[in-house]
This record gives structure tokens, C-alpha cells and sequence, in this order.
């Protein structure tokens, strides 16, 4: 269950509307962080464009409506909101997703690279050189990809009417990984790391544009990815114990989504944000 009890009774109806008229991309929309990111943006207001490998979430997540695809949870509420089937080390997969929103939804305003894999743990010397490539190239290459594929239409498209303080805005989701270190996660630290890096790089490229570029740091949350960790009553202690506040949802990474994909983070750029309930700050 991931659902908070202090939520808006009826997000899609009470929740505040900051992204109204805004057009949005999110990979890795059908589940977890994604699904809840996509949910969020469409409840403030925003057309989202859900891109994923498959449309329907993955079976072993915890979302209560697991049933039924995002993009059609969305819609189903009265919001507009498409699938693209994508695959975000492709190029080509994610340069159709960008076109799929501007031709559906005229523009393009912000665009979330979410999808991203974790393949286990693993000791250096038991980490095959395949699950390190894998895992950067949906991590980092994906993410990659994705800034290249929304920069191109952001810098393109004709400014929004009325202007905006900021012509586009791209989140990536990075983690508390890519901060610290943690042991057995080489791959998976690295790929997160460079993501960080990424977007403090492409912040100061991307500022003359008035487009900002900023990344969130989770912790560890109940998605179909962190399965393995919920599934354990030993591991799950620790990860309890890692975390100083009590552990969060997914909707506390869509939360800061949104706000940073909004004008009340006009003036944030090449900002880590740490959504992991204290880690970072021990």
C-alpha cells in the first residue's frame, strides 16, 4: 500500500492546479515512481505523455490499482494523456516519444527521465560486465537520451503565451547512490552519480535557454524495483534503519516532481533534490 492518509481527499478535484496547460514526458510511466509522477502531473493540471516498455504496470508493484494502465487511470478522471511504447536506450524511441507529445498535445514543457533498472547487488568481482553495461545504459544513456530528445524541442518550439519565466523544464531521477557510498552497488552507484553530474552540466549549458534541469535523490521506496528489499523482514529493517524518518511513498517523489516542474521552482537549476527521509543528511 502506498497511499498516504495526510493525501487531498480527492487529488484530481481539490489538489492545486500549478501545471495547467503544460504538456509532459515521463519514462518509465507505468509503474512505481513513474506511475506515481505521472498521476501527480496530470492532477496539477499537465497532459502527460506515459512512455514505457509495457503499458501495464509490472505485477509485483504495490500500487492499489494495478489493474488499470496509467495512461487510462488518467483519462479516466477527465485529463489527457497518451502511451508510447518506448525503449529509452533507443534514440529513435524516445525522439518519437517527444514528437508523439507535440503532435498530440501541440508542445512540450517537461519532460522526466524516470525509467532506470536496479539488477541486485553484487561485489565487484561478482558483478558480470553485462549487468554493468545494461545498467548504464538505461540509467545514464537513458537519461542521456532523454535530456537530448526534450532539449531539441524545447529549444525549438515557440515560446508558451503567456511567457514563462522558464521555457522547459527536465527532472531526472537520480538517487541516494549516486551521493554516497554504499557497498555492492557499483554499478548502480555509478550510473546514478554520472546522472547527478549530468544535470548539474546540462543546468549550466541549458540556463542561456531559460530551461532548467534539476534531479531528485530517493531513497529506498516500495516499487516493483526495491521488491527484493520490502520481501525480507531483516533487510527491510535495515533499509528502516538507514532512513531517519519513517519510510516514504512514491507520491513523496512525484510531489517534488511536480513542484520542480512548476514556475514555484522558476529559479532552481542544477539542484540535487533529496526526497530519502534524512540519509543524506547523517
Amino acid at each position: 500500500m502506498t497511499q498516504r492518509s495526510d493525501a487531498v481527499a480527492d487529488p484530481w478535484s481539490d489538489g492545486p492546479a500549478r501545471l495547467r496547460g503544460r504538456v509532459a514526458v515521463v519514462t518509465g510511466a507505468s509503474s512505481g515512481h513513474g506511475r506515481a509522477i505521472a498521476l501527480r502531473l496530470a492532477q496539477e493540471g499537465a497532459s502527460v505523455v506515459c512512455a514505457d516498455l509495457r503499458k501495464s504496470p509490472l505485477p509485483q508493484g504495490f500500487e492499489q490499482d494495478i489493474e488499470v494502465d496509467t495512461d487510462d487511470v488518467i483519462r479516466s478522471h477527465g485529463r489527457r494523456a497518451a502511451f508510447v511504447e518506448a525503449d529509452v536506450t533507443s534514440a529513435a524511441a524516445l525522439e518519437a516519444a517527444a514528437d508523439a507529445a507535440i503532435d498530440a498535445f501541440e508542445r512540450l514543457d517537461v519532460w522526466v527521465n524516470n525509467a532506470g533498472v536496479f539488477l541486485g547487488m553484487a561485489p565487484l568481482l561478482q558483478e558480470s560486465e553485462e549487468t554493468f553495461d545494461r545498467t548504464l545504459a538505461i540509467n545514464l544513456k537513458g537519461t542521456w537520451l532523454g535530456c537530448r530528445a526534450a532539449l531539441r524541442r524545447m529549444r525549438g518550439q515557440a515560446e508558451a503565451d503567456p511567457p514563462r519565466r522558464s521555457r522547459g523544464r527536465i527532472v531526472n531521477i537520480g538517487s541516494i547512490a549516486g551521493e554516497i557510498g554504499q557497498p555492492d552497488l557499483s554499478a548502480y552507484s555509478a550510473s546514478k552519480g554520472a546522472v547527478h553530474n549530468l544535470t548539474r552540466a546540462l543546468a549550466i549549458e541549458c540556463a542561456p535557454d531559460r530551461i532548467n534541469v534539476n534531479a531528485i535523490a530517493p531513497g529506498y521506496f516500495p516499487t516493483a524495483m526495491n521488491r527484493v528489499f520490502w520481501d525480507d523482514p531483516e533487510t527491510l529493517a535495515g533499509v528502516q534503519q538507514l532512513h531517519p524518518l519513517p519510510l516514504g511513498v512514491p507520491e513523496d517523489i512525484a510531489a517534488t516532481t511536480a513542484f520542480l516542474a512548476s514556475d514555484d521552482a522558476a529559479f532552481i537549476t542544477g539542484a540535487i533534490v533529496p526526497v530519502d527521509g534524512g540519509v543524506l543528511a547523517k
